[in-house]
């Protein structure tokens, strides 16, 4: 029943062994606004407040999580994850309310102040319950497991989660986010308090039952093996197919994106649909490829011109409450950031227009600015919620980034009309485009900045050259910028996570070199600050560093999950292997030392060592060393993050195509494993796996075109030649490059694959660079100009 359910994420289903008559589950949804306006008080952010300055101290002091800090000096009696709060629940023999969220969610905060913040809440919570707060950034491994179960038993999930557990972690009851009174016929924080006492006090058995029932349920489920050792042959082509096609039926062709409000930008679906249009123009299907083409750019224009986007400081928030991508939530997360600046720069490798390279910069850039620590670390996470003014008691979502007509009459001066007009700024606010916008009437004379129309179309109803209005708009950008600075800033949360960073690393080395593509005199406007490319390759190597440094044990081969005044306790899970394996293998593709390639492979063992399913294929998401994880799931769904089997089938086929014989052999083996572990989900629900279609069709693409570059390194000549490698947007390609000058490198080639070796030992030149283009076991006279190798690629 649950593996029917696990493919539809919609389907609403309960255990046929009800614990309770009563449902606990809130079903408010995570993404939705309050029922009425609500400001959120203060939480205790700085880890360096003085104890003894607040009424209230638990566990929660000594914790370096900020989120959990945020609940350092709550009422309740709050325990962090671990084996001393699981035996005062034994001991007391009470359930265990455990609250999962993050520093940086709304919803979060509304809870903390509505009960985690009141005496009588706590005074309840304390008597009758042990109390644990996760944050799930920190301990994934321990939210997936009860949001899973949430989601299996009620059809949806969000955070704040709230679930009640025995003593010995079994899951009895739960849900999200409740009010604390009762309300529109739910009950409120407060009765489901007493009702989960009186059921543990009367009905505990048959609650345990249920518990330990679900597990096995979800173990079963979620811990799939394959049948065989390899997808049927016709998998890879009829999902891609059916992907697109089911994304191609959900296409909003008035305002872009997939799907209706609220409207995410799912980065994986943007992918899909550009390798599609690709492989189906090689098909000879041009009408195919055009269509689907045309809807991902159409959407990243709408998303660009959106309130989604931050116009003022650049970088993307979460989501739009709305179909027109104009009133967003306002958080803004890391792992958004490196996957929409990765479309933005393959639309740009396909298109050659700067508008998408411009985007792609202006993601970095916000990045550069506002989320990278000293020594290289790029941070996780701003809150959408944040005072309005100094000395305010309260803060409000969006209230850093809005603005009111008066304010850029103010600010911009002369040109406030011309802006005003740009950005659609009313005396009354601008969240009416849609029902949805502003249902509560929150942002009531408030202006989230979002353009209507087109630049060149805005500049001709002023009657100005389009270049002087695109001036005209980046000072008046600068100037709300430098205004907006001084406001009280949305918290930040400056916990480094390893998976998110890897996703970084990737589109900070890919856009060293495909922003070489730009045409010579190209000009950028604030926020983005136009930039020598090169320089975005040294803030990916510093990135990767700070990880090797802080988060790597160099005798184990062992990742930690995340950093925050020193290593985190939770050690890495597979997306943090997986998206660091795909960051470090774009830093060497992409121009960097070999070094990176040699850790890559280092890491990919010990990913296969810790995660992999040898006996029925697939990769677990945990090591299972962690016995309170009562879950170890092989994750498939590519949702907001692309899951770690997805992102490690494509990371094999590319270390396949870079290594040679039993190596490349075993590489190769494995991606067809872990496939067919999910064939199933292939055939049923591919719309619920579009990278991990792209994987399917990478495996098995025939004719994967390896890129040898041969000549000295890191000079301009190399910079251009690596770049030209890179110019057409092509997933089944590989750039290897190779100095035969280097004797290290020569070595470590002879080591992993002589022919690279023997390539770079007969075409070595001692004053030029040489690029060969091999497929099909056979490769390309030498070519040693960048155009000449842009055009033999182009073929």
């Amino acid at each position: 029943m649950l593996k029917r359910l696990l493919i539809s994420s919609s389907s609403r289903y309960c255990f046929s062994k009800k614990p309770i008559k009563f449902q606990l589950l809130s079903t408010t949804p995570f993404f939705r606004r309050p029922i009425h306006s609500l400001s959120v008080l203060a939480m205790a952010e700085q880890s360096s407040s003085s104890s003894s300055s607040h009424k209230h101290n638990n566990r929660l002091t000594s914790e370096h999580s900020p989120y959990l800090l945020q609940h350092a000096h709550n009422p309740v009696d709050w325990y962090p994850w671990g084996e001393e709060a699981f035996a005062e629940a034994r001991n007391r023999d009470v359930p265990i309310f455990l609250s999962i969220g993050y520093s940086t969610c709304h919803w979060c905060h509304v809870m903390e102040v509505e009960s985690f913040e009141d005496e009588e809440v706590a005074k309840l919570l304390n008597a009758w319950f042990v109390s644990i707060k996760v944050d799930r950034e920190e301990r994934p491994d321990v939210d997936k497991v009860y949001m899973t179960y949430v989601q299996a038993l009620y059809g949806g999930g969000g955070w704040p989660l709230s679930v009640f557990l025995s003593p010995d972690l079994k899951p009895l009851m739960g849900g999200t986010y409740f009010p604390p009174e009762d309300n529109y016929g739910r009950p409120g924080f407060k009765t489901i308090l007493r009702k989960v006492k009186e059921a543990w006090n009367s009905k505990r058995d048959m609650l345990v039952q249920s518990g330990s029932f679900a597990i096995e349920q979800l173990s079963e489920a979620m811990a799939a093996v394959a049948t065989s050792n390899k997808l049927s042959d016709e998998v890879p082509e009829t999902a891609l197919r059916k992907c697109a096609d089911h994304l191609g039926e959900s296409y909003d062709s008035k305002y872009g994106g997939f799907g209706s409000a609220p409207k995410f930008p799912r980065p994986v679906e943007m992918q899909l649909m550009l390798y599609s249009s690709k492989r189906s123009g090689e098909t000879g299907k041009s009408g195919e490829a055009k269509n689907a083409l045309d809807m991902v750019l159409f959407t990243l224009e709408c998303m660009a011109r959106g309130g989604i986007h931050d116009h003022v400081g650049g970088g993307f928030h979460r989501y739009s409450v709305d179909e027109c991508w104009h009133v967003p939530h306002f958080e803004k997360m890391l792992y958004d950031q490196g996957q929409l600046c990765n479309v933005y720069l393959d639309a740009f490798c396909i298109t050659k227009d700067v508008f998408y390279s411009s985007l792609s910069r202006d993601i970095l850039d916000y990045l550069r600015r506002d989320m990278i620590g000293p020594n290289g670390e790029i941070f996780s996470a701003e809150d959408a919620d944040s005072y309005e003014s100094e000395g305010a008691s309260r803060k409000k979502e969006g209230a850093f980034y809005v603005w009111t007509s008066t304010e850029v009459d103010g600010i911009v001066g002369e040109h406030a009309t011309l802006v005003k007009d740009h950005y659609y700024v009313k005396p009354s606010g601008n969240c009416d485009l849609s029902r949805r916008s502003d249902p509560h009437n929150e942002f009531k004379g408030k202006n989230v900045l979002i353009e209507r129309s087109s630049t060149s179309a805005m500049a001709s109803k002023h009657a100005l050259p389009v270049e002087q209005y695109l001036d005209i708009l980046g000072n008046a950008r600068q100037r709300l910028f430098d205004v907006r600075s001084k406001r009280p800033r949305p918290h930040l949360d400056d916990k480094v996570i390893v998976s998110w960073n890897g996703l970084v690393i990737s589109s900070l080395a890919k856009a060293s070199k495909i922003l070489k593509g730009e045409p010579e005199g190209t000009r950028f406007y604030f926020p983005v600050t136009g930039t020598n490319p090169k320089e975005y390759m040294d803030v990916a190597e510093k990135a990767a560093y700070f990880i090797r440094n802080n988060l790597y044990n160099q005798q184990t081969r062992r990742l930690q999950h995340s950093f925050r005044n020193g290593p985190s306790k939770a050690p890495g899970f597979l997306d943090d292997y997986a998206f660091l394996v795909s960051g470090v293998l774009d830093l060497y593709e992409f121009g960097g030392s070999v070094f990176w390639l040699g850790w890559a492979l280092e890491l990919q063992e010990t990913q296969d060592e810790l995660f992999l399913d040898k006996a029925g294929g697939g990769y677990f998401s945990t090591t299972g060393e962690d016995p309170s994880v009562l879950l170890r799931v092989k994750e498939d769904h590519d949702g907001a993050e692309p899951s770690g089997n997805s992102v490690s089938v494509i990371n094999l086929v590319r270390l396949a195509s870079m290594v040679a014989g039993d190596k490349s052999k075993h590489y190769r083996e494995t991606a067809e494993h872990v496939l067919a572990v999910f064939e199933k989900r292939l055939k049923d629900a591919a719309v619920a796996v579009p990278l991990m279609c792209c994987a399917a069709d990478m495996l098995a693409f025939p004719t994967r075109k390896q890129v040898v570059l041969v000549g000295v390194k890191f000079s301009e000549e190399f910079e251009n030649m690596v770049a030209a490698a890179h110019a057409a947007y092509d997933l089944n390609k590989t750039v290897v490059h190779i100095d035969p000058t280097d004797a290290e490198e020569m070595r470590f080639w002879e080591e992993t694959n002589g022919n690279i070796a023997l390539m770079a030992k007969n075409n070595a030149a001692a004053d030029k660079l040489i690029a060969l283009v091999c497929q099909n076991f056979t490769c390309s006279p030498p070519v040693t100009d960048p155009k000449s190798l842009e055009s033999l690629l182009s073929q």
